[in-house]
Order: structure tokens, then sequence, then C-alpha cells
């Protein structure tokens, strides 16, 4: 009988083996697989921690009370429900259950995901052209009842972005903790995701899906007798660093896939081929490399 660990690990290599176009549908399901054979909480964790673990391209939802788009992911769901941003109400409406409660953050920690989600949608709209979707959703991490910020806290930063004939889609997951070190001083981690996926569906079927995670963190002091208070401090200084991130990301995409894909093109196959195979494949890289610059 394999143990927790193993069927986690394997599940992780099984899903790195797998067409990364179809991610969603994978994870899925192994975790139907795990639930028709382990029928006790075991297999529920092990479902749940790869939930958790496991990044897929955001859903995008509609606020029945906002009329607004807001992403859906792991970091805003109850069961089948997801929570807006927009409302802080989750859609479908979740069943009532007295001992266990939909979570929702702290009125002060509220407060702040409203502003930081009016806050990213500009940042969205200046380095994404005005197009795309984003949401900010946080959360408590101090069990005291009565959080405040200075206690700090964790969120998540998601951004998606499709072209206008499907053909590119880009989608950050920026999971961010914030760590009181002083009471001037805090922490940031920052674990950041993209899930890239580009097809060149004009010349061929020729196409590139994956995901690529890097981390950042930094401490920054906090004073907030200059006028400038905690909320504004923290806002500041996360959109930094996940601009930080997002321009590094990018740059590792470019050479991650579009500078291994001129390589393998000039050196393997254009070697082997006529002068009009080596146009063909000069058109789909450009296409290609447009199709990100697109996003």
């Amino acid at each position: 009988m394999a143990s927790y660990e193993e069927k986690f690990d394997a599940s992780l290599d099984l899903l790195r083996r797998l067409d990364p176009k179809s991610i969603a549908k994978n994870l899925n399901d192994i975790c139907t697989v795990i639930q028709n054979n382990d029928h006790d909480s075991t297999g529920e964790d092990l479902v749940q921690d790869l939930l958790s673990s496991i990044d897929t391209p955001l859903k995008v939802s509609k606020c029945k009370e906002s009329g607004k788009d807001y992403l859906s992911c792991d970091y805003n769901r109850d069961g089948d429900s997801y929570r807006s941003p927009w409302s802080n109400k989750y859609y479908p409406t979740p069943q009532a259950d007295d001992d266990q409660p939909p979570p929702f953050p702290s009125s002060s920690l509220r407060q702040l995901e409203i502003k930081a989600n009016d806050s990213f949608d500009i940042y969205r709209d200046l380095y994404y052209e005005g197009a795309g979707i984003s949401s900010v959703y946080l959360w408590d991490t101090a069990e005291d009842d009565e959080n405040t910020l200075q206690d700090g806290f964790a969120g998540v930063v998601l951004i998606k972005k499709e072209t206008d004939d499907g053909s590119g889609k880009w989608d950050s997951i920026h999971v961010f903790e914030v760590i009181p070190e002083s009471s001037t001083s805090y922490l940031y981690k920052l674990t950041t995701s993209v899930i890239l996926d580009l097809q060149n569906q004009k010349l061929s079927s020729l196409s590139l899906s994956g995901t690529l995670t890097r981390q950042l963190e930094s401490v920054q002091s906090i004073e907030v007798d200059g006028g400038v208070n905690l909320e504004t401090n923290h806002l500041i200084n996360l959109g930094t660093l996940v601009e930080k991130s997002e321009y590094n990301i990018r740059n590792l995409l470019q050479e991650v896939y579009f500078d291994k894909l001129k390589d393998i093109m000039l050196k393997d196959l254009r070697s082997i081929g006529d002068i009009g195979d080596k146009k063909l494949e000069d058109l789909r890289q450009s296409e290609l490399i447009k199709g990100l610059q697109t996003l």
C-alpha cells in the first residue's frame, strides 16, 4: 500500500509528464481516481493538497451583485462556490454549515482588499494594454479574532489575459505573505507562477505551453509618520514586488521558450531543409514571438 507521500509525489510526477495544455482536466482526473480508491480522510486530504499545490488556468466568473467579472481559483473557493472580491459574496451561495462557515477576511483586511483590487486593476490596465481581468484576495494569518494589519496577512493577486483570436493565453498567480518583523519592518514573501499557452493557428499546429514559477523576498521598512498610512505602504510594496516578479518571469519566458526554440530551428531543423523550409520556420517563430508580445 503506497503511503500518502508516495501518492502525492507520483501524482505530481504524472502531471509533469502530461500535456500542460490539459493541466486542469488531468488534475481533475487524478483527483477522481484518488476519491474512487481512497474513501477515508487521507484521500480527501490528498485531493485538497493537490488542488492547492497545482496551478491551473484561471476561470472567469461574474459577480451577480456588481455585474463585474472576477477570477476564480482555489484561493477564493469554498466547496463549489467562489467568493467575489467586489461584493464579498460567494457564488453560488454555499449551503449553510454552522460548524464550518465559509471563510471571509477580517473587517480591516477587507478594506485593504477593496483598495488592492482597485489598485491592481489600474496596474492591469497599464501593463496589459487595457485588456484582461484582475482579482485580489486576502486572508488573515494570525489566530486572533481581532486581527489588524500589524499582525500580518496573506493573499493572492490574479491576472488573466487572452488574445482576441484565442491563440495566446496568459495567467499570472502571485501568492504572497506579509510577516511583521518589528513595529516598522515587514517581510514580503512572493511566489509567482505564470501559465502560458501560445498556439500558431495560422501556419501550423505548433504550440507552446507550460508553467514557470519563481520566488522573491523583500524586507521593507515602513514609516507611517509621513502621512502615508499602513494600507498604502503595503499596497506600494506589494505592487513593486509583483511588478518586479512579472518583469523577471517575462524575461525568463523569452529565454526558456523562444531562445531555445530558435536554437532548435536554426541548428537542428533548418540544417536539413531547403530555403523554403527556412523561410517557413522564420515566419513561425515570428508569429509566436508576436503572440507573447500581445500578452
